[in-house]
């Protein structure tokens, strides 16, 4: 597999992150972890952390997605009070996860062109119980009208604020209204 240039450093996704939102919601993006978690603050005066998996620029960006979407209370609850299946769901449980991950992989999938970084759609079940992947394209065209029905009503407020950093960031000069939005990367 390819390595994303120097440029796509997911260091560089946390010190936006940070500059947008370490004094205004007291939440840093840390990378490094074994598994993405959100851990709220466990004292007044604390920071919450969110946490992405090892050094993945687009595991960055999908948790990013998350925090974005959580409102307050959820932003108080460990991994913001979500479940989670591990690989091999079966297909009830994988529909499950793709109703849930509809709208964070839409966002994603925004600031991933935002960075001008390739967005890869995920379903998170390689092991799948039948021994196959599951079928993608209903879960793709969710996440495709998701996307574009931003596109077109806006951002929630935080979104809006992390895409607008990442394209100064990026220098991609891309704006939300002006995306091609074609169907997310395979």
């Amino acid at each position: 597999m390819a390595q994303a240039p120097a440029l796509f450093d997911s260091r560089v996704l946390e010190d936006v992150f940070n500059a947008c939102f370490l004094a205004s919601e007291r939440t840093r993006l840390v990378g490094g972890a074994a598994e993405p978690l959100y851990l709220p603050a466990s004292a007044t005066g604390q920071s919450h952390t969110l946490f992405y998996r090892e050094d993945y620029f687009a595991s960055a960006l999908h948790e990013v997605a998350h925090w974005c979407i959580a409102g307050p209370a959820r932003r108080q609850q460990l991994d913001f009070g979500y479940w989670y299946a591990p690989e091999g769901r079966d297909g009830e449980q994988q529909r499950a996860f793709e109703v849930v991950e509809v709208k964070p992989q839409a966002l994603e999938w925004l600031f991933s062109l935002a960075c001008g970084y390739p967005f890869q759609l995920s379903v998170d079940n390689l092991d799948a119980a039948s021994g196959q992947l599951p079928d993608t394209g209903e879960f793709r065209r969710r996440v495709l009208i998701e996307a574009r029905r931003r596109q077109l009503r806006g951002l929630p407020p935080r979104a809006a604020r992390f895409f607008d950093a990442l394209t100064a960031q990026f220098a991609s000069g891309v704006s939300l209204a002006d995306l091609d939005l074609e169907g997310p990367g395979r």
